[in-house]
């Protein structure tokens, strides 16, 4: 059964640990590589562009969370207390430059970091990032 919500994370990152530790929590979440065809395609038809960010799409919402805006909802979704949410969606940038530079990455993450309604060209597109997505993907473990 594919989930109402999937996470698009960078799949090439060791260590994603927002995404990890919320994921861990949640079954009602999927995740799928930013680097996936269906996360490219779905991407572009959001964004009109294809952002290198954490992304989290809520179908049922109809709402698209992007850099520390999705960061900060893993987190309220994963019931972590609210100061952590929040420096967590404040400190986005950081963390994910400082494990980019960790993990040999060499890219920054891309300045999307609010909530967006899903637009219906990326709507259309959903059931194939969600046939795609995982539950708890052996990257984020």
């Amino acid at each position: 059964m594919n989930a109402d919500a999937v996470l698009i994370y960078d799949g090439e990152c060791p260590y994603c640990s927002v995404a990890a530790t919320a994921l861990k929590r949640l079954d009602d979440v999927e995740a799928i590589s930013w680097y996936d065809d269906a996360a490219q395609e779905f991407l572009a038809a959001q964004f009109d562009e294809v952002p290198f960010a954490m992304v989290l799409v809520d179908r049922t919402e109809g709402q698209v969370y992007a850099g520390g805006a999705a960061a900060k909802e893993l987190a309220d979704r994963a019931g972590t207390p609210g100061i952590v949410g929040s420096l967590v969606r404040d400190n986005y940038d950081t963390i994910a430059k400082a494990v980019g530079l960790a993990s040999g990455r060499g890219r920054d993450p891309d300045d999307f970091h609010s909530v967006y309604p899903l637009e219906t060209a990326a709507a259309d597109l959903f059931e194939r990032l969600a046939s795609n997505a995982e539950p708890h993907p052996a990257d984020l473990s």
